[in-house]
């Protein structure tokens, strides 16, 4: 049996934050709180005082470490997750972009390879496809000659080629086609999400009633107050503002979203419906110039400078560079969120809203032990996956 306590830390419970241990066993965690834990014949790991949180959940990225999940290849699937896992990604959601049928069904057969092989990177929970069933005016850097309607005779087929392997699916739900669109993934346990979408507030409601409780990159291409025939009109945003039971996500990378808007989503939503997230593309973890968003042979060009991805005009951003920890000191620094409140939005939210907080998301009895140590500027300390080390620089 591996049996292993670490001590003299900072525990970050769902409640609070206390000087405490967290024993865990074969990969699950056994107890954690304050205080000392009688463990008997336990590997000691000391914290030397650091935080000891729940790995972090990002349920939306596309790449890392010079690799993208659309590059088709078993090792750019695993770069991209062992990049996220140094910066303490313990669980992600690799994320597709608009493209062909051929070229999606194509990342299906690679995911299901990369998961069998992914021994040191974080856990790979499930499929989340961006598109193509978007809004043309609101589609940010998706190529345009990919978005369409969606069409039971081309989403039909690609949910019964990756069954059991998506977890989510982003659309714009005022399209033609989006509330069968909608019935089809929550029949098979899938989340249907607003994303690069162009709709109205009551189109928002719809939808929301179909199924689509969360929006993809909260502000970022999403409909806000517009004007239709000289009236105003409410959009996506204070459709997920007057809506209590709708999640949002926030790309936390201090760029895409300034402090004020941060600070007004939080006060409004607070942190049970809001996850942070990185929206990260290859360039996340590599140094700033030249990229491609997407795969590297069907992937539009980008250029990063001053933290951010965009596109070669500069007239939008193009996804974030950033990584789990960025996102923590975002909420904490720019955001001015609490700690444990920022803690939450980047594990036990997102594992909700993604239907896995049973196993994941905080320092619970029984969960797996996704386990980060981290230090006041939330550098990683240690990162554990199932109770097996990651990093350690303790």
């Amino acid at each position: 049996m591996n049996r292993i306590k670490i001590i003299n830390g900072q525990v970050i419970t769902p409640t609070q934050i206390v000087p405490g241990e967290v024993c865990m066993e074969d990969g699950k965690i056994c107890e954690a709180g304050a205080g000392s834990i009688d463990f008997p014949g336990a590997e000691i790991i000391d914290a030397k005082g650091n935080y000891i949180a729940p790995g972090f959940i990002d349920m939306h990225t596309h790449g890392a470490g010079g690799a993208d999940f659309m590059d088709g290849t078993v090792e750019a699937c695993l770069t991209v997750a062992e990049t996220h896992a140094q910066h303490g990604t313990t669980t992600l959601f690799p994320t597709t972009v608009t493209a062909t049928a051929e070229e999606t069904k194509h990342t299906f057969a690679v995911y299901r390879k990369a998961v069998a092989a992914n021994t040191r990177g974080a856990t790979m929970a499930g499929l989340h496809l961006e598109g193509p069933y978007f809004s043309m005016n609101q589609r940010g850097a998706q190529d345009p000659k990919y978005i369409r309607n969606p069409r039971p005779e081309e989403y039909l087929p690609l949910l019964e080629e990756a069954s059991g392997l998506i977890a989510r699916w982003s659309a714009a739900p005022e399209l033609e086609g989006s509330k069968a669109f909608a019935n089809a993934l929550t029949a098979r346990g899938i989340l249907p999400a607003m994303g690069h979408t162009d709709a109205l507030f009551d189109e928002a409601i719809d939808a929301f009633d179909w199924g689509f409780t969360h929006v993809t990159h909260f502000y970022s291409c999403t409909s806000t107050i517009t004007r239709r025939n000289a009236r105003r009109c409410a959009g996506v945003v204070e459709a997920a503002f007057l809506t209590p039971g709708m999640t949002v996500e926030l790309i936390a990378d201090g760029i895409h979203l300034p402090a004020a808007l941060l600070q007004l989503v939080y006060q409004i939503k607070g942190p049970e419906k809001i996850a942070l997230v990185t929206d990260s593309m290859r360039a996340a973890g590599m140094p700033e110039g030249p990229s491609i968003i997407g795969s590297l042979t069907h992937g539009q060009p980008v250029i990063v400078e001053e933290g951010v991805a965009k596109l070669p005009d500069r007239s939008a951003f193009a996804g974030s560079v950033a990584t789990a920890d960025r996102l923590v000191r975002t909420g904490l620094f720019i955001g001015k969120f609490p700690l444990l409140q920022t803690i939450q939005m980047v594990t036990v939210t997102p594992a909700r809203i993604m239907g896995i907080d049973r196993h994941k998301g905080s320092l619970a009895n029984g969960k797996d032990a996704d386990i980060v140590i981290f230090d006041e500027a939330i550098d990683m300390q240690m990162v554990m996956i199932n109770g097996n080390v990651i990093l350690n620089k303790l």
